[in-house]
Parts: structure tokens; sequence; C-alpha cells
């Protein structure tokens, strides 16, 4: 039988990211943000030369956009380049950048990580409450697409945050929200994140275990989510399984 190593041994309940954490789609979100503030620059360039440069779609997707909601992250990521947009431009952006991200997902479906997927039945099998929980409206699709939708206890996805009117990341409401459907504590729960807001609202929620997930194979993103706060950080959730254990 598969076992759980020791970070995660005594959890009662996890909550996972969807985007980079169960699904490789946060490349995907990357490129659809990268159409659609590429195509905003080229039509409203801003007044320093300097920050007239396309959208990079690791580095300013990592800083200004993962883990935020659509128009926390048009609004942020614009506001890095000195322009002040309208409400109405951020709408604009943002509607663009979904419009893009629709057309690929429905295009092909999005995998989930083969590590990701040994660790949650492992969980599962353990009896551990297991939650996804995303700013984006297409959480629920992406796992279901990738035949993971019965593995989860409970999905809180982008429309059920707007529903419930719940702050976007760094504030932990999305997580807290998670925790309770579960029937948990905070405290008895992990967190498991591979954007900045997102550890970083794991950390304010109270949550008993912070897991980040760095996937870009570089030091200073370890670093730089352990600071956010994540306790540990790994690679792939399959590296909290024990090594040689069957799946």
């Amino acid at each position: 039988m598969t076992e759980i190593a020791a970070p995660l041994k005594g959890v009662q309940a996890v909550v996972l990211d969807t985007d980079g954490v169960i699904t490789d789609s946060a490349r995907v979100h990357a490129a659809a943000w990268k159409s659609a503030f590429d195509a905003f620059l080229r039509a409203y360039p801003p007044q320093d030369p300097e920050q007239r440069g396309p959208f990079d779609a690791h580095k300013d997707y990592l800083r200004y956009v993962d883990g935020m909601s659509r128009l926390d992250g048009a609004a942020s990521f614009l506001a890095s380049r000195g322009l002040r947009p309208s409400d109405t431009e951020v709408r604009s952006v943002a509607a663009q950048k979904e419009a893009v991200f629709v057309e690929r997902l429905r295009r092909g479906g999005i995998a989930a990580y083969p590590g990701t997927v040994r660790l949650l039945h492992a969980l599962s099998r353990a009896g551990v409450g297991l939650a996804a929980a995303s700013a984006s409206r297409h959480a629920r699709e992406l796992i279901e697409r990738a035949g993971l939708l019965d593995v989860f206890d409970a999905v809180v996805d982008g429309g059920e945050a707007a529903r419930l009117h719940l702050p976007g990341k760094p504030d932990p409401a999305l997580f807290l929200e998670a925790a309770r459907r579960l029937g948990r504590t905070p405290r008895d729960t992990a967190v498991v994140e591979d954007a900045l807001a997102g550890v970083e609202a794991g950390r304010r929620g109270g949550f008993g275990l912070v897991v980040g997930v760095d996937r870009t194979g570089t030091d200073g993103m370890g670093v730089r989510l352990r600071r956010h706060g994540a306790d540990i950080v790994v690679r792939d959730l399959g590296d909290l399984l024990l090594e040689g254990a069957p799946s």
C-alpha cells in the first residue's frame, strides 16, 4: 500500500489549488494572458519605453497574475507597467484572455500531473478529506476532464467564489471555505499551492501545513515560495509519497 511521507502524516484534510498543482493548465493560462496583454500594450503603450516590452509568460505570470482572479490579475500586471486602465479596459483584457483560454481548453484536454494523481489516490485511501480550490471558473471542468472529480469531496471554483463574494488570494477566504466544506479546521488542514499569492493565503489562514509546488526548476522560486508562507517546497507532489512505495 502506498505510504504518505512525513509532512502529510496526521493531516486530516488537504486543499489543493488547480492550475499548476493538479493540472498542467498554468502554461495555458499564461499563454492566454500573453495574447491579451500584448494586444493591449500594442494599443496603449506605456509612456516609459522600458515598460513597453511584451508580457513574459513565465516571470510576469508568476509575479503579477498567478493565483489571482482574472480582474485582479489584469489590473495587477497593467499597473506594473505604469498604466492606469479604466474598469472597462481591465474587464476587456480579462474577457479577451478568457476567450483565448476557453478556445484552447476546448481544443484539447489538459492533463493532470502523474505525481499529483498518485498522491490524491493515496490520500483518499487513507481517509484524508480532499478539496480543490481555485480562482478559476474552469477548475471543475479541468478536474472533470482529467478524470479526477470523483476523488474530491469538495470543489470551490471561481464561480463559487463569485457567488459567495469571496475575496481573492492572498486573502485566505477561498481556502477557508474549502476547509469548512470538508468539516475540518484550518489547523488540521494542509494547503497545496504553486502561486506566491496562494501560499501567502495559506499562511494568513492559519493552515497547519502550507506546501509550495515549484515546477520552474529554479532555486529562486522555491525561496520566494518559502518567503511568502510555504512550510515546505517540492518539485512534484509525488515527492510526498515514500520513495519506492507502490502506486
